[in-house]
């Protein structure tokens, strides 16, 4: 059964379409308007083999907080609708990525409890026009509709740059370690018999 889902939100601030496909090629169609979210969800399909397609308009023109926060609803949303029941998930991911002098770490639960613990110092406040806080954002919404525990720990690193992009690779190899599906697992991946 393919899990694959879709989201069109349109409000006064952005007008977004995204699809992704758990079980895809890492292939990605994306034109966000957010050129470094462009890169770093460019990386999160190809280090997480998903097949994820945005198409997002935005009001980029006050800043690109609203379409960043918008494109992690979205993601989180559709995330949560393709695993459908959860039955014979792994739930768990972790994975550290190293990008250069940079080491992030990311450990998500699919538990259905929506929590984000960041740790993380991001060193400048921009990175090309990109405001650098937006990451939290972008993760916080993220968690918050995929009703997942995500732990971001970035252990070292010196270059801001290096130090999303790690955090974006980790993210999409968590997420790919936490979604496949395990033979071995029986109906639902916890003793409480739901998720």
């Amino acid at each position: 059964m393919a899990r694959v889902s879709e989201i069109t939100r349109k409000t006064n601030e952005t007008n977004i379409q995204l699809s992704l496909n758990l079980d895809g090629e890492g292939q990605s169609r994306l034109d966000t308007g957010v050129p470094f979210l462009t890169h770093m969800l460019d990386l999160f399909a190809k280090h997480g083999q998903f097949d994820l397609t945005v198409q997002a308009n935005g009001d980029i023109e006050v800043d690109d907080h609203h379409t960043t926060e918008d494109i992690g609803i979205c993601l989180g949303h559709v995330l949560k609708e393709a695993l459908g029941d959860k039955k014979g998930i792994k739930r768990y991911g972790n994975a550290f990525v190293p990008m250069d002098e940079a080491l992030a770490q990311v450990v998500v639960d699919l538990s259905n409890r929506p929590h984000l613990e960041f740790r993380a110092e991001l060193l400048s406040e921009k990175v090309g026009t990109f405001d650098t806080e937006l990451v939290h954002e972008f993760l916080w919404k993220l968690a918050l509709e995929a009703r997942m525990n995500l732990h971001v720990i970035v252990h070292y690193g010196k270059n801001t740059h290096h130090i999303i992009e790690a955090i974006f690779k980790a993210l999409a190899r968590a997420l790919d370690e936490a979604t496949t599906i395990d033979p071995r697992i029986k109906g639902v991946p916890s003793t409480k018999g739901m998720l």
